[in-house]
């Protein structure tokens, strides 16, 4: 795998939403994590919402924590709702951290 992926990883542990003390990433709310020929990072996500309210400063967050990482050039985010988020998505760190065990 290119190591780029796992720095980007790194730093969307770093990408929280304001409302809930876990990040996106062991949220689940990343389904996928690419980059390509380009240098440009791809990534497919989703909110536990639609009508989040702090959506368009979760995505500025995943660009910026991805644009940082040595060799990314571009950012793109994409969110789908498509599979629709749940909180089986999370990793089990996050369920212990918000009671969900």
């Amino acid at each position: 795998m290119d190591e780029r992926i796992d720095k980007i990883i790194a730093g969307l542990k770093e990408v929280y939403d304001p409302e809930i003390p876990v990040n996106v990433y062991d949220l689940g709310m990343v389904y996928s994590v690419d980059v390509d020929e380009h240098n440009t990072a791809n990534v497919l996500m989703t909110l536990t919402a639609p009508n989040c309210p702090a959506a368009d400063m979760i995505v500025s967050d995943v660009e910026y924590m991805t644009k940082k990482v040595d060799g990314v050039e571009d950012c793109n985010v994409e969110i789908t709702f498509d599979p629709p988020w749940d909180k089986s998505m999370m990793s089990e760190e996050a369920r212990l951290e918000l009671g969900f065990m």
